[in-house]
């Protein structure tokens, strides 16, 4: 989680210090958990006790450790903590951690006028739907068709959101110390779904040129589940060629996120991997197409494996809301999740982001994606937390690159979503570029971590 503490300007005590702190600020160090002891800690990372000691030190008088009598130290955070310096955090911040489009609302209300009208022939049942209405799991079934993937409405059931679905597939299919092959980076919910799974994860690297088949196949055959995102993948916004969907064979259960499917930009929408792996676990939802608010997703599975699903399920939910499932049948009946108006609005977004980002911070790499709603820019220095610990002081939210992945990695990487209007990207890139400066003065930030979607 460290990662490479020892770069970066200061005494060494200091810059520890500033390690901890960021990751107690981004979450990964959870408040009240108990820190190691300064000799297993100087021990661990090869350096001195007087180094150990004084980081944490640091963090005692910082309010970021609390401390007791024969006790070790434990996590907490200063109470109200203000910013180091005034600026524009707060509600008046562009938030960037949210890679979020937003509502369509002629669309929205047509389809849940046309649902309220319906909504009186499913009266007289009891509307604890087990899989969801007939209506809406004939109408992902159809989505499916479309794409030339064979589906019945029997292979599909109904979640509230493809978290969900990843949630109750991963209380089905995993034992605690269970191996995940993930896609590295990756969903942050994902990394937190399979970590509270207790389950052990196993990172494939997702590089610029793309995904690393043989490392994928060879990581799946000691594994228990596998995580892919193929289409537009968070956050990088990289799509799997069909060359390499062609020739994926993982000896492990796999589970597919098309939640980016229908957001391409400059082409068709890509096939489905399950065309080429027919056992793939498929799970989807209208959060990226149509609206993070329609909490409506599915799986699309074996019969068999889906009867499992829902005898888990019972645990946590009795079934999705019958007025929003009635809302998205109609939505995708009426094939509203690829909008050509939005197609075009999020390519002059995306296009406007990478200009400000060419002429604001020259420097930052941010291929740009055929598809998607995010860029993945890379900074020359591994800054992500520090960055993000600051950057509402200077007019804007961000997430910092650790958290799409595991073991501390990402530090030089910054998720930046394009589902804003462009001159509010452009300010935003602005106050990036000024946050970023104020890090090479050496200002530090106090701004805990904003959530991410």
């Amino acid at each position: 989680m460290l990662g490479t503490w020892q770069e970066g300007p200061g005494p060494t005590h200091q810059r520890l210090s500033d390690r901890l702190r960021l990751l107690v600020l981004d979450g990964r160090l959870t408040l009240g958990s108990v820190l190691p002891s300064e000799r297993d800690l100087a021990t661990a990372l090869s350096t001195s006790r007087t180094t150990v000691g004084a980081a944490y030190r640091t963090l005692v008088d910082q309010r970021y450790v609390a401390t007791r009598a024969r006790a070790r130290a434990t996590v907490r955070l200063p109470d109200d903590p203000a910013p180091e310096r005034g600026g524009t955090a707060g509600p008046a911040a562009i938030d960037l951690s949210f890679a979020a489009p937003p509502a369509p609302v002629e669309i929205l209300h047509t389809a849940f006028a046309t649902a309220l009208e319906q909504l009186p022939r499913h009266f007289e049942r009891h509307g604890y739907d087990r899989y969801g209405i007939a209506e809406l799991r004939e109408a992902v079934a159809d989505w499916y068709r479309r794409r030339s993937l064979p589906t019945a409405p029997d292979h599909i059931l109904i979640t509230n959101g493809a978290q969900h679905a990843l949630a109750l597939l991963a209380r089905t299919l995993l034992s605690p110390r269970d191996r995940v092959v993930i896609d590295h980076p990756t969903y942050p919910h994902a990394i937190s779904t399979f970590t509270e799974a207790r389950a052990r994860l196993l990172a494939v690297a997702v590089t610029p040129s793309g995904w690393d088949t043989a490392q994928l196949q060879e990581a799946a055959r000691g594994a228990s589940l596998a995580y892919l995102i193929p289409d537009f993948h968070n956050p990088t916004g990289l799509c799997m060629p069909t060359s390499v969907r062609a020739r994926l064979r993982l000896a492990c259960p796999t589970v597919v996120d098309e939640t980016m499917t229908d957001l391409a930009l400059d082409g068709a929408s890509p096939e489905s991997l399950a065309l080429h792996m027919p056992t793939a676990i498929s799970i989807g939802s209208v959060s990226k197409s149509i609206w993070g608010g329609l909490r409506i997703g599915w799986i699309r599975a074996a019969p068999s494996l889906l009867e499992r699903v829902q005898q888990t399920r019972h645990a946590t939910d009795l079934g999705t809301p019958v007025v929003e499932q009635l809302a998205t049948a109609v939505l995708l009946n009426e094939h509203q999740t690829r909008r050509p108006d939005t197609l075009s609005q999020l390519r002059a977004q995306r296009d406007a982001l990478c200009e400000a980002l060419t002429e604001k911070l020259p420097e930052v790499q941010a291929p740009r994606p055929d598809g998607g709603v995010t860029l993945w820019a890379t900074f020359p220095e591994p800054i992500s937390s520090r960055l993000a610990a600051i950057a509402p002081d200077h007019g804007v939210t961000i997430a910092a690159g650790p958290r799409f992945g595991i073991g501390g990695a990402f530090e030089r990487n910054v998720r930046l979503p394009y589902t804003l209007p462009p001159a509010q990207l452009t300010r935003a890139i602005d106050g990036l570029a000024r946050a970023r400066r104020a890090l090479a003065r050496g200002v530090t930030g106090t701004h805990t971590p904003a959530p991410v979607a």
